[in-house]
């Protein structure tokens, strides 16, 4: 049986075979770039404080996986090709290179991070812009994950057969493109259709961006620079929330043209938001391939040609320019399968070429997927699976369930306070001012003018209006119920048809009616939204740090393991939560314990799988998470007001059951990146 893998040989003057590139080879290939420099004369700085050299630790890393080799039965191609790979890397070092990388797919990850609270920080604003009822506000906050759960799907299986960059080049463009029209979009129907769109888009970047990442980290640095890259979603977080409270309150930040097109504060917001997706697209266009991704796919030529770009840009920000890339030999795969999209397409009409790319690449990327539940991968899958789902399930159902108590208190608390006047009866009087939490009972109201008043939680019940005049009258939650009208204008005011159950009319006038719903109530609870979401963000910054500080000293599944279980703990302080200040308190401390077990769950994600399916099961399992999110959402908060012990309870056992399972993943630290 033929060998599906080729040994690919770049020469480098008299440079020797890739196995000897570390040593002989690296000699004479930077003789030249070296003449004239005494070795003797060049005396490591640690040598006398007994700190071994850098290149001592490397080497002495290099003899261990050697001798992990000789003892193992057998070498798979797969395996020796990582080992190489590992080799390579540590060779380019950690330098400039990474840290450019390290920031442009941060921007990325931010993106990520600012559409999943774009659509709640809107909606208190929206709703009155849009005119939206408590159906089109939630299947606007489910719109937005359905289409990162598809999103994460299909990016992650393609980004491992088309390349990373280039599907986050594309990703990040249609975010963009989509927020810029959303925020224009003035019916309900469009700006559903470009969030989902943008979900859709941006629901790749995650899979894509840690995928990305990792193929150029060496394997003593890979777990702590994937968990600095997790803190920024913590920014995207806090950049979202920071901006809307900035920008929506600013009524004046607009225009409008006539009636039929309004540009408010938060469509504004919403083009802001759309920046670090903006700067993460420019910066990916100066940015290379994964070299890895490349090697898996035959191009052994890029691949090289951007392994020494690595190289020599770490080298030369460190000073020493004269170190030379080295590598002569590669082994990599051959894959039968890109031949084939590219014999289909060298045929036929350009749309047959198209469909026959199409389907070739839909088959491909379905065959990965279901290699995710092949033998030697099926159990890791399982497992990582049901973790991705009980922490994504407790995490967004918590989420939701915090804000939403929060309203519900306030709401408690606004209800207290209700005034409730019966059998009152006014004549000839003018009401200038606004009428707010109020229920009139059996009233008599005749010949009063309401002109230029705000009425809010206002109900009128089984009263009577003769003779009165409203004019330019805007409302929120205001009803006539019961009651009976004689001989009454309405003129300039949004009191619609609906708003009046079960009243009698006598010679009624509605006149110039308002369109739209635009109170601009600068409301105290949408100010706490926004300081909400800014606290829960700014909460995660010491887990984050703790984890990435020893995610490579005490391991992935202890860090996944143990975050979950203490979070599952801190669910019970749920039950004190009796006061506004007392749910933002646990809620900071949820969020910062079980960020550690996110960042954990994300960088043991992408070291179980090989490089030719780590984007396809990084995607499959994001998509799970968002799943996982639509149910605990909105299960969560079909609880607020009930009761408190299901969620609890929910959060707690799925916590639980995630973090033992977690226990019974292998530990991938120490292991190079198949």
């Amino acid at each position: 049986m033929a060998d599906p893998y080729h040994n690919n040989i770049y020469h480098q003057g008299d440079g020797d075979s890739y196995r000897t590139y570390g040593q002989g080879g690296q000699d004479n290939a930077a003789s030249d770039a070296t003449e004239g420099h005494d070795e003797e004369d060049q005396m490591y700085e640690g040598e006398y404080q007994g700190i071994p050299h850098p290149d001592e630790v490397k080497a002495a890393r290099r003899a261990a996986r050697a001798k992990a080799r000789t003892v193992a039965d057998g070498v798979s191609d797969q395996e020796e090709l990582a080992e190489q790979y590992e080799d390579i890397m540590e060779d380019c070092g950690h330098g400039k290179f990474q840290w450019t990388l390290f920031v442009v797919l941060g921007l990325a990850l931010m993106a990520d991070s600012v559409e999943c609270f774009v659509v709640a920080l809107v909606l208190p604003s929206a709703e009155k812009d849009m005119c939206l009822s408590h159906a089109e506000k939630g299947m606007l906050g489910l719109i937005v994950f359905l289409g990162m759960m598809f999103g994460a799907f299909i990016w992650g299986g393609l980004a491992d057969k088309v390349g990373r960059r280039k599907c986050l080049i594309i990703v990040l463009a249609m975010n963009c493109i989509s927020a810029f029209f959303s925020s224009f979009a003035q019916g309900y129907g469009f700006f559903l259709f470009f969030r989902l769109f943008s979900g859709i888009g941006i629901g790749g970047s995650v899979p894509i961006v840690y995928s990305y990442f990792s193929e150029f980290l060496q394997m003593d640095k890979r777990g702590e620079h994937l968990s600095w890259l997790c803190m920024f979603w913590m920014m995207g977080g806090i950049y979202a929330s920071s901006i809307a409270w900035g920008i929506i309150p600013r009524y004046g930040w607009g225009f409008s043209m006539g009636t039929e097109f309004q540009f408010h504060s938060w469509r504004v917001f919403v083009l802001v938001c759309a920046l670090p997706a903006i700067a993460a697209f420019v910066g990916l266009l100066f940015m290379p391939e994964s070299p890895r991704f490349l090697l898996e796919n035959a191009k052994h030529d890029e691949a090289w040609m951007i392994l020494k770009q690595v190289h020599d840009t770490n080298w030369r920000a460190k000073g020493e320019p004269e170190r030379v890339f080295t590598v002569t030999q590669i082994k990599t795969p051959k894959t039968q399968e890109d031949e084939f999209i590219e014999i289909q397409t060298a045929t036929g009409t350009a749309f047959q070429r198209w469909v026959v790319r199409t389907l070739t690449l839909t088959k491909l990327v379905m065959k990965n997927v279901l290699s995710l539940f092949g033998h030697d991968l099926r159990l890791a899958t399982l497992l990582m699976a049901i973790i991705w789902f009980t922490m994504a399930f407790s995490f967004y159902g918590l989420s939701v369930w915090f804000p939403d108590m929060i309203k519900h208190l306030q709401h408690e608390e606004y209800e207290s306070k209700l005034k409730v006047f019966h059998r009152e009866k006014v004549e000839q009087f003018h009401f200038n001012f606004s009428l707010e939490n109020q229920v009139h009972k059996e009233g008599e109201y005749i010949n009063d003018k309401f002109i230029n008043i705000e009425m809010k939680s206002v109900k009128f019940e089984d009263s009577l209006f003769v003779d009165c005049f409203f004019e330019n009258i805007r409302s929120t939650e205001t009803i006539f119920e019961n009651c009976t009208i004689r001989s009454t204008v309405f003129y300039d005011t949004d009191l619609y048809e609906e708003k009046f159950i079960d009243c009698t009319f006598e010679n009624v006038t509605f006149l110039h009616n308002k369109k739209g719903c635009h109170l601009d109530y600068e409301e105290e609870n949408d100010v706490l939204v926004y300081l909400v979401s800014f606290l829960g963000c700014l909460a995660v910054l010491p887990g984050n740090i703790i984890s990435a500080l020893f995610m490579d000293k005490i391991g992935r599944i202890k860090i996944i393991g143990g975050s979950m279980l203490i979070s599952a703990g801190c669910t019970f302080f749920l039950f004190l939560s009796f006061s506004q200040a007392a749910i933002i308190a646990w809620q900071c401390l949820f969020c910062g314990v079980s960020v550690a077990a996110w960042n954990g769950i994300q960088v043991i994600t992408v070291e179980l799988y090989p490089a030719s399916k780590r984007a396809t099961a990084f995607g499959v399992l994001n998509a799970i998470c968002k799943l996982a999110a639509i149910l605990g959402s909105s299960i969560f908060a079909s609880f607020v007001g009930i009761t408190k012990v299901i969620p609890i309870l929910l959060s707690f056992g799925a916590l639980v059951g995630g973090g033992v399972l977690a226990l019974k993943l292998p530990e991938t630290r120490k292991k190079v990146l198949l």
